[in-house]
């Protein structure tokens, strides 16, 4: 007799799998009793798989048979109770409704197990927690833990797969074979007809029966066909809805299914790894620490009121799940029994069962050659027209039973704005989006954080100047309001002919408005910003470790398939030196000409920036000329701030008009380059966007920051009119300085910005759905019908494969102007926190109200953006050093206090930094045509030698080069004290926390231990095993529920198993 079958009767036998024997333990056994039934017919048009044997689960235990766990979702398919018999039915389909009982699915011959509603009598005898699985023609019985092992291939248990492949014909006459009654659909349902099959993926496409088909609908036709026979072949089960039952009678939307065994054979093979009880290090204490000591009134006090802004901060557990405690633990069909599930339907969350289906579908082939394969490839060239999971019921309301699904509590305590002072549920949105959509949010939530305490400490900065503005630091400020001193000096035009002179006074307003953002606290505020920059950094580096370790991202790698638009456009081919496959191969030769081309183009973009900054410098000057020619007396004296404003305004339109036609442009240069895989794509993508929107965005604040007025040499320099371009040489600060431009500047299109995106990401989806919809329900051919979730799903908006794309670069620029410009806009880091609140929940809401559910992908970090971060924090402290040291007043200040005031004060300190130029010098061109009266000497700001110098008129003064060679030492010192403590920083802070390293040896630890362990029982556990299994058939004769369950009892004695805690009909069982 065969090692692997053993005779229990002349009915029945008991098949023990011939693989995975030496790991099983006597507990965990499963066998198989074959029994034959009769034969019943259904009607619809359903696929599946015949090997499987996951559709429902029924739960026996020693006192009587329960039914399917899973009634809710069955009844709320519209169907009738009695069993349909005459409806025509093809070979080798699925019985789609359930009995109530027991369920059988036919056999590769067409013969059924069972009738609905009818049990047989062999089964309605009482089992020892056996739940019973239809396969084939045989009735399999198994113990609580589910199956383990695969079945064993034989012909009886095991048919084969059938030669017919799903039908657009058997398809199209199956749905008009169902009376009205069944056909109808609850549009809230997410299964299958029958119920009880989840709905894991929708392909939708379209075909025109009408007239001559054409060879392109023929050609798709026939692909459609090979890849849907060949996704049966993998498994999946499919359901079509026929094109008569859609809202404009010519879209079919084909519902894809994956069993449980094919699930669990994917997701080994994938590392998706499912929750398992939660073990913890405790770490040891030390024999000193005194565990009686009472907690002082003062921490007890801190301790309630972090414990109230927990309570506030978190959503009502009592009205909603808390946050699970879970570890992972790989499926490998022999460790079920660690598994914290209640039933297989919500083992793996629907963003995995999506994953998996959709690694299916990017894998299976749709040619007879086999040589093209994927579901891309196929969207690319129109035979589908989409590919989406579902949603998962309204987000607004519960279903109709009562039940609450994870879309909508994700609206309840996430998507809406009153939540906005909850945290994120990170774990549902990882159940439900996946870890790729959960680890940007966690990613954004996490830089929501740190902003508070920037955004506090610049707060006190700013408070700090406005207290301190009639203070001993703002001398310079009173002087040039101070119409008695040096307010009264005469400032030389700033334009030829049209612009006069003007008072020192004049400039009051800029020089409050500079003190307010240039003052000591500053200097303290950038370098703080050099360091908190560094530690966000180093704390998400930690946290990142702490999700990537919960959510076992640590191994999600993947064998990444070409584009499909890469093999379809390149014609060349090779060997592939690792699979020794023929695979697209684009020549290096090629791939430098085409690189080449691209870069040129990105250089022409940046000279356009470039070209629209110095036009926004043009235009400043000519608006002052203007204003001070014709405007009136009030315009005159703002004309500096007007001028400042509107630049800035134009700057943000011409940003955002240049950012919307090169994202278009870089989309068509990346396609130019046609990567080979999408994270080739989407990295030359990243690379060429932020280049530009860097130049793009902060170019004109690094002209004023850094070289306005830098060319300026004095007022009557007859080279600065040489041309309309050297006339840049003329555009010089306010005496009070360029920093409040740079705050101007930067506040504007910071906030402008942010405003602005927020408004499209708002306003565009819903146009856009409003749209799509609009466009169905005039092609609906019946009005009153109401819509399928998949249809509902179909008007939503496509996020597309770089939905995050878009939001990664907003916060990243944001990250920009936070760290590079702060010292100039303390307010930044402020402006920034609420503006990230808002953000969270609009792209909650997007995702969960407006756009349809995206594709879930494994990621193991938020890719090349933390490099870009790096970068970014890097060039900050260089940018703030430069700006301290040349955009503010501070080192010249310092200097003066230092070395040419008498007093050690800031008192004169105005005076000495402008220069005196004689009016005298003018040219004719030059002189104002305003003034009647020119006065014989004027004042610019500047350090530079009198008009009566004997050795160099107009000349550098030796003040200059004392403030200048300050402003160097600054940067050094600046940057090499703030590289090497952040630096320092960086090292003190491991990546990963300790505890997380601990917990990672003692799971490494468990795992080595638990290996040996196999190795050495395994063979003694397949002794036991198979005598426990002769005893049981060398029970007298008798029917095989009462062998069986004598069977259970002795196995029960060869492990200690208890019932899970967590839920009273879960059909896992936990063992300790």
């Amino acid at each position: 007799m065969d090692d692997n079958k053993l005779q229990v009767d002349d009915d029945s036998q008991v098949y023990l799998a011939p693989f995975q024997k030496s790991v099983l333990h006597p507990a965990h056994v499963r066998i198989f009793l074959i029994q034959n039934h009769t034969q019943r017919r259904s009607s619809w048009s359903t696929f599946l798989h015949p090997d499987d044997n996951s559709p429902v689960e029924h739960q026996f235990n020693d006192e009587k048979s329960s039914g399917s766990g899973n009634t809710s979702r069955a009844s709320s398919v519209r169907s009738t109770k009695t069993p349909r018999t005459n409806a025509p039915r093809s070979p080798g389909l699925t019985s789609s409704v359930y009995p109530k009982d027991i369920i059988y699915e036919p056999d590769k011959n067409g013969s059924l197990a069972g009738v609905a509603g009818e049990t047989p009598a062999s089964v309605k005898r009482k089992l020892s927690r056996a739940s019973v699985y239809p396969s084939g023609t045989n009735l399999i019985a198994q113990d609580a833990f589910g199956p383990k092992l695969a079945t064993p291939a034989t012909p009886d248990i095991n048919p084969s797969l059938p030669d017919t492949p799903v039908s657009l014909d058997f398809a199209e006459t199956a749905g008009d074979s169902l009376p009205p009654k069944e056909t109808e659909v609850d549009p809230e349902i997410l299964y299958f007809r029958d119920g009880h099959r989840r709905i894991d993926m929708v392909l939708v496409y379209r075909e025109e029966n009408e007239g001559v088909m054409t060879e392109l609908e023929a050609r798709r036709r026939e692909q459609r066909r090979m890849f849907q026979q060949n996704l049966l072949k993998e498994g999946l089960q499919l359901e079509l809805e026929p094109k008569e039952s859609s809202f404009d009678g010519k879209t079919y939307f084909l519902k894809l299914h994956i069993p449980w065994k094919i699930k669990v054979q994917y997701a080994e093979v994938m590392g998706l790894k499912l929750p398992t009880k939660r073990f913890k290090t405790i770490p040891m204490k030390t024999w000193d620490t005194d565990n009686t000591k009472e907690i002082s009134k003062f921490w007890a006090r801190w301790a309630r009121w972090a414990e109230w802004l927990h309570k506030i901060h978190t959503w009502d557990t009592s009205k909603y799940p808390e946050e699970p405690h879970f570890y992972d633990y790989i499926d490998s069909s022999d460790r079920e029994e660690r598994f914290i599930v209640k039933e297989r339907d919500n083992a793996y969350t629907p963003a995995q069962r999506s994953l998996i289906v959709m690694q299916i579908l990017l894998r299976a082939r749709y040619d007879e050659n086999h040589e093209k394969s994927g579901i891309r490839r196929l969207l690319a060239d129109g035979t589908y027209l989409d590919c989406f999971p579902l949603h998962e019921g309204p987000y607004n309301k519960p279903m109709r039973n009562g039940e609450i699904l994870d879309r909508y509590l994700l609206y309840l305590i996430w998507a809406r704005p009153a939540q906005w002072f909850k945290k994120q549920p990170l774990w549902l949105i990882r159940r439900y989006f996946g870890e790729k959509v959960a680890l940007y949010f966690a990613w954004l939530g996490f830089y929501t954080k740190c902003l508070y305490p920037p955004a506090v400490v610049g707060l006190l900065c700013f408070i700090y100047g406005l207290g301190s503005m009639d203070g001993e630091d703002n001398i310079p400020s009173k002087e040039i309001c101070d119409v008695n001193t040096a307010g009264n000096i005469t400032l030389c035009p700033l334009c030829d002919k049209a612009c006069t002179y003007q008072r020192l006074g004049d400039s009051c307003i800029f020089s409050k408005l500079t003190y307010l953002f240039d003052n000591p606290a500053t200097v303290f505020f950038a370098i703080f910003m050099s360091f908190w920059a560094t530690t966000f950094l180093e704390l998400w580096k930690r946290r990142q470790a702490v999700l990537v370790w919960e959510w076992d991202l640590q191994n999600a790698e993947y064998d990444e398939e070409p584009r499909p638009e890469f093999e379809t456009s390149v014609k060349t081919f090779r060997i592939n030196p690792v699979t020794k496959e023929k695979e697209p191969y684009l020549p290096v030769l090629s791939k430098a000409i085409r690189s080449l081309a691209t870069s040129s183009i990105v250089f022409f973009m940046i000279c356009i920036v470039l070209g629209a900054v110095l036009g926004t410098i043009v235009y400043r000057i000519s608006l002052v000329a203007v204003f001070y020619n014709g405007g009136g007396s009030f315009l005159k004296r703002h004309a500096k701030i007007f001028t400042s404003m509107t630049a800035a305004l134009i700057n943000l339109v011409i940003i955002m008009i240049l950012t919307r036609i090169y994202h278009r442009l870089a989309r068509w240069m990346v396609n130019l380059e046609n990567p080979r895989t999408q994270t080739e794509y989407e990295s030359s993508y990243t690379f060429k966007i932020f280049l530009f929107e860097f130049v793009n965005f902060y170019s004109s604040l690094i002209y004023i920051a850094f070289f306005k007025g830098r060319f300026f040499v004095h007022p009557g320099d007859a080279d600065a009119r040489a041309s309309e371009f050297y006339r840049i040489k003329t555009d010089v600060c306010d005496p009070a300085g360029c920093l409040s431009e740079v705050c101007i500047q930067l506040a504007i299109i910071m906030v402008g910005k942010q405003c602005f995106n927020n408004f499209v990401e708002i306003l565009s989806p819903k146009l856009w759905n409003w749209w799509r919809k609009r466009t169905q329900i005039a092609a609906t051919k019946n009005h009153a019908r109401r819509y399928t979730c998949w249809e509902k799903d179909y008007q939503l908006q496509d996020p597309g494969r770089l939905a995050l794309f878009e939001e990664y670069l907003e916060m990243i620029l944001q990250y920009g102007f936070v760290t590079l410009f702060v010292a100039a806009f303390p307010l930044a880091p402020l402006f920034a926190l609420l503006n990230n609140i808002a953000e969270i929940r609009l792209d909650a809401y997007k995702m969960i109200k407006e756009a349809r559910r995206p594709l879930a992908e494994r990621v193991e970090d938020i890719g090349a953006w933390f490099g870009i971060l790096r970068g970014v924090t890097y060039v900050a402290v260089v940018s703030n050093a430069f700006v301290i040291a040349y955009t503010s007043d501070f080192i010249p200040r310092s200097v003066y206090a230092f070395v040419y005031s008498r007093t050690e004060n800031l008192i004169g300190y105005i005076d000495s930094s402008l220069s005196e130029f004689n009016t005298s010098d003018y040219r004719d061109d030059m002189k104002s045509d305003v003034e009647e009266k020119h006065p014989e000497t004027c004042q610019y700001r500047g350090y530079r030698n009198g008009p009566n110098d004997p050795v160099e008129p107009y000349g550098l003064s030796p003040q200059y080069w004392h403030v200048f060679a300050a402003r160097l030492a600054f940067v050094v010192v600046f940057e090499h004290v703030v590289f090497a403590l952040t630096g320092i920083m960086s090292y003190v802070i491991p990546a990963v926390p300790h505890s997380l390293t601990t917990q990672l040896q003692r799971e490494r630890l468990i795992a080595q231990e638990e290996k040996y362990d196999k190795e050495i029982r395994g063979k003694e556990d397949e002794d036991d095993l198979l005598s426990v299994l002769r005893d049981a058939g060398s029970i007298g004769r008798g029917n095989w529920t009462r062998r069986f369950s004598k069977l259970s009892d002795v196995l029960d004695t060869n492990a200690d198993v208890r019932h899970s805690k967590r839920s009273d009909s879960s059909t896992v069982w936990e063992v300790p």
